[in-house]
C-alpha cells in the first residue's frame, strides 16, 4: 500500500514538474477577476509567489507524498503561513486568500488528464490525490489567515487601549488621567501601568482619575478603580477621582461600594483645585481696575 501511494505521489510530482509552465499560466488565469487583486498585489509579485509555491509543492510531494500532516510538509506550512499573513496585512479577504490554493485545482486536473488520458484508473487516483492535497492546504491557509487577522486585531486593540488612556501633566507634580469608555481587566492593567510609569517619570505626588467619560460604574469598575488608586498610593501619589455624577453616586451607594478612603470630586476643575491645594499652590485673583484708575497710573 505504501509503495502504491509513493508511486502515485511521485507521478503527481512528476506531472507538476514536467508541465510546470502550463499549470502556472492557467493558474494565473484562474485567479483573474475577484480573487486576483491587482490593487493589493502586483502581477509580478503574484507570479513570483505562485512559481515559488508550485516548485515547493512538487518537491515536497516527490519526497513525502500527499500526507500534509507529515513533518516533511513543515516548510510548506511555513510558506503558506507567510503568504496568508502577508495577504491579511494587505487587505485580502479570507475567500481571496483561500482561492490562492483552490484555484490551482483546475490547472492541475487538466495536466493530470492530459498526461494520463490513456489510463483512466491512474487518472482518477491522481485527481483524488490532488483533491485531498489542495483541500488540506487550502484549509490550512484559511486557518493561518484567521490567526494572522486575530494577531492584527489584538495589536490594534492594544494600540487603541494605549491611545485611550493618556496621562496628562496638569501642573508640576500633578497628573490627570481622563478615562473614556468601559473599564475591564485588560484596560485597567494598561491604565495602571501608564499611570504608574508617569508618576515615576514626573515624580508626581497627586494623580487625578477623571471618570466623566465612563458611562456606568458597577462593582467591577469600582474594584478596578480602587486597584489603580491603591497602586498609585504605593508609589507615593495621592489619587483623586473626579467626574462622579449624581447617577454614578447613586449607583455606588446602591451597590454598597466602599469609596470612603478615596477622595472624590464632581468635576475635573474641583479635583484640580484640590490637587493644587495639596501641592501647596495658591492663586490670587487679580481685581479689575477702573479705566480712570488705569489712566491715573499711566500719568504718574
Amino acid at each position: 500500500m505504501a509503495t502504491t501511494l509513493n508511486q502515485k505521489a511521485s507521478s503527481l510530482a512528476s506531472i507538476m514538474a514536467q508541465r510546470k509552465q502550463d499549470i502556472l499560466s492557467e493558474w494565473l488565469r484562474e485567479m483573474a477577476g475577484a480573487t486576483r487583486r491587482t490593487d493589493l498585489m502586483s502581477d509580478s509579485e503574484t507570479q513570483t509567489q505562485c512559481r515559488g509555491f508550485l516548485d515547493q509543492l512538487a518537491q515536497t510531494t516527490a519526497s513525502a507524498g500527499v500526507n500534509v500532516h507529515s513533518s516533511a510538509y513543515d516548510p510548506m506550512r511555513n510558506t503558506l503561513a507567510e503568504i496568508s499573513r502577508a495577504r491579511a496585512l494587505k487587505g485580502f479577504t479570507p475567500t481571496e486568500t483561500a482561492m490562492f490554493i483552490f484555484s490551482l485545482k483546475r490547472p492541475l486536473f487538466t495536466a493530470i488528464r492530459e498526461e494520463l488520458t490513456n489510463d483512466p484508473g491512474a487518472m482518477a487516483a491522481e485527481m483524488w490525490n490532488a483533491t485531498e492535497l489542495l483541500d488540506n492546504l487550502g484549509l490550512y491557509t484559511t486557518e493561518a489567515y484567521l490567526k494572522s487577522r486575530e494577531e492584527v486585531i489584538r495589536r490594534q486593540q492594544e494600540d487603541m487601549l494605549e491611545l485611550s488612556t493618556p496621562v496628562v501633566k496638569m501642573w508640576d507634580g500633578i497628573l490627570a488621567l481622563p478615562l473614556i469608555g468601559t473599564l475591564d481587566s485588560a484596560r485597567t492593567q494598561v491604565v495602571m501601568e501608564s499611570l504608574l510609569d508617569s508618576i515615576v517619570k514626573t515624580n508626581s505626588r497627586v494623580a487625578i482619575i477623571d471618570i466623566t467619560g465612563v458611562p456606568t460604574v458597577d462593582t467591577v469598575v469600582a474594584q478596578h478603580l480602587l486597584k489603580t488608586v491603591t497602586a498609585a498610593r504605593l508609589m507615593g501619589a495621592d489619587c483623586i477621582i473626579s467626574g462622579v455624577r449624581p447617577q454614578i453616586a447613586q449607583t455606588i451607594v446602591h451597590l454598597g461600594i466602599n469609596l470612603l478612603d478615596v477622595t472624590t470630586k464632581a468635576t475635573l476643575s474641583d479635583a484640580f483645585a484640590l490637587a493644587l491645594q495639596k501641592a501647596g499652590v495658591t492663586f490670587v485673583r487679580q481685581q479689575k481696575r477702573k479705566p480712570k484708575q488705569q489712566a491715573d497710573e499711566q500719568e504718574d
